[in-house]
């Protein structure tokens, strides 16, 4: 069944600011492997030019589907996560994320295509501080497979 398009352009806030922390940049780059010093030592990364702990560029797929989640999830919208795969995901950058920062994530469903038999849907997230500071926009692209009947 293909994903209902009146979601289209729909866009959901994260219902709380996401606290980034000093442990969770330090978690996030053991996870994938990253031993670049500014992303676990305040020294390094002030010496680096930074206010703080740097995140690794990757960082906001941890809460950057945190609003949309409510769409995704919505059976209205006809999404079967037994089918999805993850397709694609892009970031761009305002400046970096750090230590202490407090995020708010808006999600828009930005783009509904079929593909031969297959539902892409793509998700682009403004992240902002609770400042209203635009920091970095994400996007997600999931992929149904077989949902375009």
């Amino acid at each position: 069944m293909a994903l209902n398009r009146d979601f289209l352009g729909r866009a959901y806030a994260s219902s709380v600011p996401y606290e980034v922390s000093r442990v969770k940049i330090k978690e996030f780059a053991a996870a994938i492997g990253d031993t670049n010093p500014i992303y676990r030592d305040r020294e390094a990364a002030v010496a680096a030019g930074h206010p703080d702990v740097v995140a690794p560029p990757t960082f906001p797929i941890i809460f950057s589907l945190s609003g949309a989640g409510e769409a995704l999830s919505d059976p209205e919208f006809g999404l079967n996560f037994a089918m999805v795969v993850h397709g694609e995901q892009r970031f761009s950058y305002q400046r970096p994320i750090y230590a202490g920062d407090q995020l708010i994530c808006t999600s828009t469903i930005s783009e509904i295509r079929s593909v031969g038999r297959n539902e892409f849907l793509t998700v682009k997230s403004d992240i902002t501080t609770v400042g209203g500071e635009q920091v970095c926009t994400t996007y997600n692209v999931i992929v149904e497979r077989g949902g375009a009947a």
